[in-house]
């Protein structure tokens, strides 16, 4: 079982993903790093500051319509069916991109910033979301067409990408070019991957499933994601609020480095294996058998990782900073907290989204949400960023559990309709 699991996920370029990943993960870091050494690092920060802003709406650019073509367009049968459904979502998600940036253009000048010139990089970073936009619905096409190499390359490239227009235009124009390096590297990818494609803009192939469910499947799937990336970050902010410590939140931020960079490999398998599983949803032998092979292999994975972190914890926590190895507890925690992700939450969240149940996904991220907030109130002023560890640690095997429940009650309800 375990091994055919693998020789499948392998089939399907999977290890071309996993590669792109890694890569891009090393690329975006030596992006970031080139910055630090050519921009004033105050002028750099209110870049980044305006930025954040920007980073939250990207995923509800378009409306999420991108995540609606990779679902939809994985039960359609022919491949001018997928082609017709991303003329669609190209063109309605371009319009809809535009009247988001105009309500965050609009916004800018509600908000009265702390920062000087934070408005202006607002304004232009909001441009961003048309070629990320376009990008990610470019991704989704070579999914579709089962073509994970190119889905690999998109990835690699548009980092590459960002690290030399991060290079040559921050080093002639300082954070202003640092600002439309990270407009340009998503559109030249875009533009360079779009002809491999083939796809007529003119095609007049009329879909029928596009209806308000196909909207509101994207729009919820778009919000979940929202909500997942606020999770991670909550737990900073609340530390920096209740604590009044910027050391502590320092501490955090290293300590869950790594158990939260780990996250990237479920993703990995996710994204090379949806539209397969999308496909045969209604199989249920078929889906049942994946399921047992994805669990088994996290779950090998995830002893495997349990077994190094308590073994060479304090070495590992010693390679960012010796000071770290004192909160060798938390990192432990999170380390834990990540087995929730790898078995449950990883894959039942995106079987959820499979079976056309995003919404769903959004109001276990919120309700999730709201927990992380309630309890870290009461366990982060009395045990530190271990009271943080321990709220993340138990939401992502609560999460996980609670989507693997409301996946089973839902899934045999659908399987009852098509029958």
């Amino acid at each position: 079982m375990l091994r055919n699991y693998i020789q499948n996920f392998l089939s399907r370029a999977g290890s071309y993903v996993f590669t792109a990943t890694l890569a891009s993960k090393a690329l975006s870091f030596l992006a970031s790093w080139i910055a630090l050494q050519l921009i004033d690092h105050k002028e750099l920060g209110v870049v980044l500051f305006a930025y954040n802003f920007i980073v939250f709406l990207i995923p509800i650019s378009g409306f999420g319509l991108n995540q609606s073509l990779i679902r939809y367009g994985a039960l359609l049968q022919t491949q001018e069916e997928k082609d017709a459904l991303f003329v669609y979502v190209s063109k309605k998600g371009f319009w809809a991109t535009i009247a988001l940036i105009l309500l965050i253009i609009l916004g800018s000048f509600l908000i009265d910033f702390q920062f000087q010139n934070t408005q202006l990089y607002v304004i232009i970073l909001s441009f961003v979301l048309i070629p990320t936009y376009f990008f990610e619905v470019i991704r989704a096409q070579f999914r579709l067409k089962h073509d994970n190499k190119s889905f690999a390359y998109t990835e690699f490239f548009m980092s590459l990408f960002l690290v030399i227009n991060v290079f040559v235009l921050s080093y002639f124009f300082k954070e202003i070019g640092y600002a439309i390096a990270l407009i340009i590297a998503p559109l030249i990818t875009s533009l360079l991957f779009i002809k491999k494609l083939k796809i007529k803009f003119t095609v007049s192939k009329k879909v029928n499933n596009i209806n308000f469910e196909f909207w509101k499947y994207g729009f919820f799937a778009s919000l979940s994601n929202v909500v997942t990336q606020l999770l991670f970050v909550i737990d900073i902010l609340l530390i920096g609020y209740l604590l009044k410590d910027t050391e502590m939140v320092t501490n955090y931020r290293y300590v869950s480095l790594i158990p939260f960079s780990l996250l990237f490999l479920p993703r990995v398998f996710m994204s090379t294996d949806f539209v397969v599983f999308t496909e045969n949803i209604f199989d249920k032998k078929y889906i049942v058998n994946y399921m047992k092979s994805y669990m088994l292999f996290f779950l090998i994975i995830s002893v495997l990782m349990l077994l190094v972190s308590f073994l060479f914890s304090d070495v590992i926590l010693a390679l960012l900073d010796k000071n770290f190895v004192k909160f060798s507890d938390s990192f432990l925690i999170l380390m834990i907290g990540i087995v929730g992700i790898y078995i449950f939450r990883g894959l039942y969240g995106n079987l959820l989204s499979s079976i056309g149940k995003a919404h769903v996904n959004y109001y276990i991220a919120t309700f999730s949400l709201i927990l992380n907030i309630v309890t870290n109130y009461y366990l982060i002023p009395k045990y530190g960023i271990l009271g943080a560890a321990i709220t993340t640690a138990i939401l992502m095997w609560l999460s996980g559990i609670i989507s693997m429940i409301v996946f089973w009650k839902i899934y045999n309800k659908v399987l009852l309709t098509k029958e």
